[in-house]
């Protein structure tokens, strides 16, 4: 498995990058970890003249607080974000999904912004990234921009992202009052990723559902919220049975297929079964 030959750039800014992609107009592709696009170069399922490097731009690392989001430079890495002290008291469900992305060397090695760009629908923390309404932050010809994930993920290896655009950043809300969240996951036993993962968030007041959001990863062609079961649970008594009855409806959307890893029968069921899962961590 060798790549087909490519020419080799590396940007020193976010701005150069931009420059670099829009001058060879879409022939070019972003290397960030590489854990998602090197095995694709490997299989020539992707054959890009040119490489732009970004990984030492430094103002592309790091963790922050900025209002009520947690901000998250699209270099970081998913074992930064799991081993982040500020991750794992403002967003605990963003750590514990990063803790489950493949095995220590891609947490060591891939990166958040590269993970979301890359738009694979087993990928853990698209889940985690639509139950919290994450933002992406994009800079290209144009300018700064932000996209909602929602908006940003369009399908299988499928993004918003136009050819000349850089994800700088993807900023997780922080949910306001009472709230549990958990990440639910049936890994692939070789490569790691979700055959099903469901990110879970409640917020409960006075013993009431106030608030539930659902992310799905792994069982359908694309990540999805599963609103049905969000609407299922608002308004309801936080206990066993609401989750079991709303949790049931985890299948009423996202696009289902069978594959080798798992039937379409099967990742139905998984998507029920590792829904109830996640939102019985959440009760109080």
């Amino acid at each position: 498995m060798i790549p087909a030959a490519f020419a080799y750039e590396r940007a020193r800014s976010v701005q150069e990058a931009v420059q670099l992609l829009e001058a060879h107009q879409g022939e070019a592709k972003v290397l960030s970890g590489g854990h998602s696009l090197i095995p694709l170069l490997k299989l020539r399922l992707t054959s890009p003249g040119v490489l732009v490097d970004i990984g030492g731009i430094s103002e592309l690392r790091g963790i922050s607080v900025e209002g009520d989001r947690v901000v998250v430079g699209a270099l970081t890495t998913h074992g930064e974000v799991a081993s982040s002290d500020l991750v794992r008291d403002k967003l605990p469900v963003l750590a514990e999904a990063a803790k489950q992305v493949g095995d220590l060397q891609v947490r060591n090695r891939g990166t958040v912004g590269g993970n979301i760009a890359h738009a694979d629908p087993a990928s853990d923390l698209p889940a985690v990234a639509l139950a919290l309404d994450a933002v992406v932050a994009v800079e290209g010809p144009s300018g700064p921009s932000e996209v909602p994930v929602a908006d940003f993920i369009l399908g299988p290896l499928l993004t918003s992202l136009g050819a000349s655009d850089v994800v700088v950043s993807v900023a997780f809300p922080i949910p306001q009052g009472s709230w549990k969240g958990a990440y639910e996951k049936y890994p692939h036993p070789a490569s790691g990723y979700a055959v099903a993962g469901v990110a879970a968030v409640l917020g409960v007041e006075n013993g009431i559902i106030r608030d539930a959001r659902v992310g799905i990863t792994g069982v359908a062609d694309t990540p999805y919220r599963a609103r049905e079961v969000e609407a299922a649970l608002i308004g309801q008594p936080a206990g066993e049975e609401a989750v079991r009855r709303a949790s049931e409806r985890a299948d009423a959307e996202g696009s289902f297929s069978g594959d080798l890893f798992a039937s379409e029968d099967y990742r139905r069921h998984l998507s029920r079964v590792y829904t109830r899962k996640a939102l019985l961590r959440c009760l109080p």
